[in-house]
């Protein structure tokens, strides 16, 4: 049992909240402001939705996974492993206006003009500054949503407005790992006199994300290159670059990640999860030898679950989706990055407090790296 005092001494004080929004939309003591997570009131409940479905409260996450996936399908480095593809839409106005290959985007419009969803939980931005999550239920109003930000919104506070209403019975939701993990949190640990309707979450997308960025630093750094209110585009190379991408009327700047790293959530540092563990789908940016100028235009795929595939096969067989073959280190490679953020997470929570923290219940695995 939890209490909201525990979310926030296990949460909040000890900057392990992501921002994802899942403790919001429920009821009104909880809020975001400028991507920090605010509680108004004390509540003296001692098991909530809040701290049930938060990605940072203690999570058995062996336990959830076995709930949610065949335990042949997972692979300790990355998750739940159907296939690895490379793809890209096959639109090119898509993937004009997409982060890289503009598979999320031709994906859920798919979904939604199939009738596998009937909402989308995804996230706009002004450009790709002051992210918010947004709800839509057309397919022509998914484009509105491409590309992506760095700074993590509380995307979650819409879809638990939405799953309170009750009104649509399946709905797609697009999100970083934390928000995957609470969705997934959701489905398969609901509060038994309360579940927020979470059945009718149909279809999860996850994110790659390596991490997320303080909402206000971002800001003022994006100035410093750029008119804010013009920036239509930030990526982030290969390491090797070693800079952050600003976009801006046309022209590209290219800004040192030394001054970016200071502005990364300290909660990322603490995040175990590269690709989105808990989803039916999870896509990043390709990594091939074809380099970036090549890669940036394609998307990886990890494929998780039956649904997940069933979506990407009628996505290729409509040919709304392009493929190419996976170079054969493409899967090693994927598994030593995604190994390389689950030690970082373990070397953080450690100097913190000498414990794993959220991690402590998620068995040998964490406690041997």
């Amino acid at each position: 049992m939890f209490s909201t005092f525990a979310l926030d001494t296990q949460v909040l004080q000890r900057d392990l909240c992501t921002g994802c929004g899942a403790c919001q939309g429920l009821c009104p003591y909880w809020d975001s402001v400028h991507g920090r997570t605010v509680c108004y009131f004390d509540c003296e409940r001692l098991d909530g939705r809040c701290q049930r479905f938060c990605p940072r409260m203690p999570t058995d996450l062996d336990a959830l996974r076995r709930k949610a996936f065949p335990e042949e399908t997972i692979l300790p480095e990355i998750g739940p492993f159907r296939g690895l593809y490379l793809t890209r839409a096959a639109d090119e106005t898509i993937r004009a206006g997409a982060q890289h290959g503009g598979t999320v985007t031709a994906l859920m419009e798919l979904a939604l003009r199939e009738g596998l969803i009937d909402a989308a939980l995804l996230t706009r931005a002004q450009g790709t500054l002051d992210p918010a999550g947004a709800l839509v239920t057309k397919a022509e109003e998914v484009r509105s949503c491409s590309g992506s930000s760095f700074q993590i919104p509380p995307s979650l506070a819409a879809l638990n407005r939405a799953l309170r209403e009750d009104r649509y019975r399946s709905i797609g939701v697009v999100g970083t790992p934390c928000k995957t993990l609470a969705v997934y949190k959701m489905r398969h640990d609901p509060l038994p006199e309360n579940d927020n309707h979470a059945g009718n979450i149909g279809l999860v997308v996850g994110l790659f994300c390596g991490w997320g960025l303080d909402w206000d630093g971002m800001r003022e750094l994006t100035g410093r290159y750029a008119d804010p209110a013009a920036v239509s585009h930030m990526d982030i190379p290969p390491s090797k670059y070693h800079s952050l991408e600003i976009t801006a009327e046309g022209k590209t700047t290219s800004v040192n990640l030394d001054e970016v790293i200071p502005l990364v959530r300290p909660a990322c540092r603490a995040c175990a999860d590269m690709t989105a563990e808990f989803a039916d789908l999870s896509v990043g940016g390709a990594r091939s030898a074809d380099g970036w100028d090549v890669d940036k235009k394609w998307n990886q795929v990890v494929v998780r679950t039956k649904k997940g595939q069933e979506l990407l096969e009628l996505a290729i067989a409509k040919g709304v989706l392009e493929c190419k073959d996976v170079p054969e280190s493409g899967l090693d490679k994927l598994k030593k990055a995604s190994l390389g953020k689950k030690r970082t997470a373990v070397r953080t929570l450690r100097e913190k407090d000498g414990t794993l923290g959220y991690l402590e219940p998620c068995g040998q695995m964490f406690q041997d790296l």
